[in-house]
């Protein structure tokens, strides 16, 4: 049947297509029923004839078409380009839903089965993300995770030099002695040669708590939880403990027959370690001067820490040995000896229960981490230089340890894989004392001490609160001052 003539002026045309691009079949009103017969079973030598169109759509834009599978053809000149870069781009035009739909690029063309409902609706995932962006769309479901994975976090950035530095007259260079600790309540004690004296972290106040006289000395400080008392050990093998608020003496307990040089609160009791190589522990309960002696090191007791649960006691010697104990025996349940050298480095981790960090001295200069629970050694690690001091942060996961021979330096370790956040350096002589500051307005703080006569003061971990405003005076005041 040969095809009229086409009339171009009964047509609205868009601008992008000639009137040769279209061509319109007319057909008399007066069909036959034959033609309708041959319309109807039409046979392989009528492909070529033209089919009518009763519609025309000109704008693709507003018909919804990622809510369809469409079967995404590809286009040959595509071929070898960035496959993610495509799905991204779909996605970011037509949504997710024609991204999910869309089949494999390595799929031919033309071959799906003819089964397949090529316009199949698709629900409508409200609940889905809206963004091609989210994880869904960009994760492990659509294959993109390893094109488009996210940039690696960047490493935190640590000052490299002391906040504050405060000068330490005649404070002593000694790997057995403990001189500075921080109260609950945000004061710094430090020992001074026969003195004690208390440095307000809010204001910068310095107050002499006592002096010894000349035949005594300070070998050890160590505040209550609470942060009201002080207990001081001295060389003659006392133990006193100190009203911090009034600046008043309440007790001295004897029973060591040499210096005391490490003590350890927990809730209730004071453990106290000593030259004479004996741990007493002492009740401010009971008229006694102590409830129970712990035997079991056979040189000089210089590191004492309660767990954090008041159930287990870690002792360090400068037998090289490890002791843990608890509080319904006299006995050590555990006796852990691979170091090589004076363990004066203890740490209970805060974080995992029955995790125990120890250091060695100059021969061993290692930090080994131990389950209590079952005497196994977890991790060990060579930090190249005598390990002084171990303290875990409250906030994160992470230990610090300062070194003496012969780098002198202090480290903050992630914990568990051991990688070393930071390093600092600054002191001239081994970083020999070393405490946390208490939870509350400067819980991202620690101080260090060592035989130069300085305390210094590091802001290295993120605190979890938010920051407290800069003042002119107490711990935010840059620069040197002294401490008496």
């Amino acid at each position: 049947m040969e095809s009229p003539e086409i009339k171009k002026q009964g047509l609205n045309l868009p601008a992008a297509m000639s009137g040769a691009s279209l061509r319109l079949d007319t057909f008399s009103l007066s069909l036959s029923a034959r033609s309708i017969s041959n319309l109807s079973s039409s046979s392989p030598s009528s492909s070529k004839s033209s089919t009518c169109s009763d519609r025309f759509i000109p704008c693709r834009s507003t018909s919804r078409l990622h809510a369809f599978g469409l079967i995404d053809k590809p286009s040959p000149s595509k071929e070898g380009g960035n496959d993610a870069y495509s799905r991204l781009l779909k996605s970011e035009l037509f949504g997710s839903d024609f991204v999910s739909s869309s089949p494999s690029s390595s799929s031919p063309a033309g071959q799906s089965s003819p089964t397949k409902n090529i316009l199949r609706f698709r629900t409508d995932h409200s609940g889905g993300p809206s963004s091609p962006y989210s994880p869904s769309i960009l994760g492990h479901d659509h294959g993109l995770s390893n094109e488009t994975s996210t940039p690696p976090k960047p490493p935190r950035k640590v000052p490299k030099t002391p906040h504050k530095v405060l000068d330490a007259p005649s404070l002593q260079d000694d790997f057995y002695l403990n001189l500075v600790d921080w109260s609950s309540q945000n004061v710094l004690a430090v020992g001074l040669g026969t003195c004690v004296y208390l440095w307000s972290a809010s204001n910068s106040k310095v107050t002499k708590l006592c002096d010894l006289g000349p035949q005594d000395g300070v070998c050890s400080l160590q505040w209550t939880k609470e942060g009201s008392y002080i207990s001081i050990g001295t060389c003659l093998g006392q133990v006193q403990i100190w009203d911090g608020t009034r600046c008043k003496r309440v007790r001295t307990m004897g029973g060591h027959q040499t210096r005391t040089g490490v003590l350890a609160w927990n809730s209730r009791i004071l453990a106290s370690g000593s030259r004479d190589r004996n741990i007493l522990q002492h009740d401010m309960r009971v008229s006694n001067d102590y409830i129970s002696q712990l035997v079991g090191h056979k040189s000089e007791v210089c590191g004492l820490k309660w767990s954090s649960d008041d159930r287990e006691l870690a002792s360090g010697g400068n037998d090289n040995q490890l002791l843990v104990w608890n509080h319904h025996s006299q006995q050590p349940i555990l006796r852990l000896t691979e170091h090589t050298a004076a363990v004066k480095a203890i740490a209970w981790s805060p974080h995992q229960s029955n995790l125990l960090a120890s250091g060695g001295g100059t021969a061993d200069r290692c930090i080994r981490f131990w389950n209590t629970s079952n005497g196994h050694q977890l991790n060990c690690i060579d930090s190249g230089s005598q390990v002084c001091n171990l303290a875990w942060s409250k906030n994160v996961n992470e230990l610090v340890s300062t070194h003496g021979y012969s780098q002198n330096q202090i480290m903050v370790w992630k914990y568990p894989s051991l990688a070393k956040v930071a390093t600092l350096t600054g002191h001239s002589m081994r970083v020999l004392y070393l405490a946390m500051s208490p939870d509350g307005q400067f819980d991202f703080f620690f101080v260090t001490g060592a035989g130069d006569e300085t305390l210094r003061f590091w802001n290295v971990f993120p605190s979890v609160k938010a920051p407290a405003p800069v003042k002119d005076s107490g711990l935010w005041s840059l620069g040197r001052t002294q401490i008496r």
